[in-house]
């Protein structure tokens, strides 16, 4: 078993789909053992308004720093942000950066332009080849972008078209799509998460699977983030242990922890 469990992708109560506060998830990361969490709850850009994003995103800060002070000593406590399709209000998602003093954001796609969660996407309707070369030039556009430090669940629509359709996707074809999305990470010294909830669902992988993370590396990746994008204090650090595995075979030799958006190396050990 691997020391200094970290795990950078935690939704508290405060994400429209969390179940549990900052305090107690800190509680249950204690009890486990764990070394840092970041609290990350949903900001998503092209809801900012109509959903009152700026209300929870305060009471996530406020919630999650007192966690932090509370145990201080005892477990690192991130304070951060999941911030979804920044690319659909980038005046608004640049305006939002800037409004805290977060310790880490991860960015991330949910849905295309205009249309719902890939998880309520009929693809009988919306073509499988169609759906994934729009993520990966809205992937593209976030990378470019740059303006957070990790981007989460990279082949996030495998979680529905694969795990719970059964519709298998062959990553090959869109080659030059990731390996372009990587080397933008790679030149703007960005992190690539790997997100490990879809191996206690139906996808059975993490998101991204092994090869990407391998070709990150290959490319010139330096940053991975490890997270269990856990919305329960159940799934707090699960597949973290197979995460940091996944990270070794592909050649990194350490997890990096954000602070005031700055990447600490820690090694796996």
């Amino acid at each position: 078993m691997y020391k200094k469990i970290i795990d950078s992708h935690v939704h508290s109560d405060n994400s429209f789909d969390g179940h549990h506060s900052p305090m107690f998830l800190c509680e249950k990361a204690e009890e486990l053992g764990l070394r840092a969490l970041a609290v990350t709850d949903h900001i998503e850009i092209d809801y900012f308004r109509e959903n009152n994003y700026q209300r929870t995103a305060n009471q996530s800060h406020f919630e999650t720093a007192k966690a932090r002070s509370a145990f201080r000593g005892k477990l690192i406590v991130g304070v951060g942000v999941e911030l979804g399709q920044p690319m659909y209000d980038r005046e608004t998602a640049d305006a939002f950066v800037k409004s805290k003093n977060y310790d880490f954001i991860l960015a991330a796609v949910h849905n295309l332009r205009g249309k719902p969660d890939f998880m309520f996407l009929d693809y009988g309707v919306d073509k499988v080849e169609d759906v994934m070369e729009q993520y990966f030039k809205e992937l593209q556009l976030v990378a470019d972008w740059g303006n957070f430090d990790s981007l989460a669940h990279f082949t996030y629509p495998l979680r529905y078209i694969v795990g719970n359709h059964g519709i298998e996707v062959d990553l090959n074809k869109y080659s030059e799509e990731i390996d372009s999305i990587l080397l933008s990470l790679v030149k703007n010294k960005k992190a690539l998460e790997i997100n490990t909830s879809g191996l206690r669902q139906a996808l059975k992988r993490t998101m991204p699977g092994e090869d990407i993370v391998k070709r990150f590396k290959e490319l010139g990746g330096e940053y991975i983030t490890i997270g269990s994008d856990a919305h329960y204090a159940n799934d707090l650090a699960a597949g973290i242990q197979e995460g940091m595995e996944i990270a070794l075979r592909c050649g990194f030799e350490c997890v990096s922890l954000y602070q005031g958006r700055e990447p600490i190396q820690i090694p796996i050990e």
